[in-house]
């Protein structure tokens, strides 16, 4: 009898084999997302070790999924995806839209991992609603256990926004106190700011202008959104 190749018998599992490890979808979704340094990667994903990401950054590197590129006169290295992993994009869409029919979403946001929401927050504030000038919000959780427990947003005209875990040194124009579930429900449209707010899980004080203008700058995701349900299944496994 003949045996075919392993790759035609059984593709999934061989597929399963170069994926399976801990922590290699997610590391391919937040370069999907955009991060290419090892330091945009770790906060993107939030709690992996410094250790593991480089071991599994080796790994993926080993199996042409990422190409290690690195600038010899900064001596700054990047981490891009080759082909062979952008081609998988379409097998993490439909991943992504799995999980997000199958997957009890009440569970889902409990488990949001909070610096990794609030990493891809940069993504989620639209300057172009905010007032041409510097602004700072301040985001507050209540939420017991985590590492960190207020984040600053510094929103710069010309300049990319930035998340800092660290006070920026600047005046606050808009504190937000909330937890991990009723902000991650914002961003992913299964609430409203108002509902949050009449109903006690998000305080908001401050600069009045942005305060009622948050359903505009705060980008909200949408379920035809296939990359932000991957960013949901995302903080779910970190």
């Amino acid at each position: 009898m003949n045996v075919k190749p392993y790759g035609i018998v059984c593709p999934v599992s061989h597929a399963c084999e170069v994926l399976e490890p801990r922590w290699t979808l997610q590391i391919l979704s937040a370069m999907w997302s955009g991060a290419t340094r090892f330091t945009e990667i770790r906060r993107w994903l939030g709690s992996i070790s410094p250790t593991l990401l480089s071991k599994r950054l080796k790994e993926l590197e080993a199996q042409g999924l990422v190409e290690r590129i690195e600038d010899r006169a900064t001596g700054k290295v990047d981490y891009l995806r080759t082909q062979r992993a952008i081609d998988l994009e379409p097998a993490l869409d439909a991943l992504a839209k799995w999980a997000q029919c199958n997957i009890e979403a009440q569970a889902a946001l409990e488990n949001t991992d909070v610096p990794s929401m609030m990493w891809d927050m940069h993504r989620s504030i639209n300057s172009e609603e905010l007032p041409n000038r510097q602004i700072v919000i301040q985001f507050r959780f209540s939420d017991h256990g985590l590492d960190h427990n207020t984040y600053w947003a510094l929103i710069r005209p010309g300049s990319p926004n930035e998340i800092c875990v660290t006070n920026p040194g600047f005046d606050v124009d808009l504190f937000v106190e909330t937890n991990r579930v009723s902000l991650s429900a914002i961003i992913l449209s299964r609430t409203t700011i108002s509902r949050e707010i009449e109903e006690g899980r998000l305080f908001l004080s401050g600069d009045a202008r942005l305060a009622r203008t948050m359903d505009r700058w705060l980008y909200r995701r949408t379920k035809e959104d296939p990359e932000d349900v991957l960013q949901l299944e995302t903080q779910i496994a970190g």
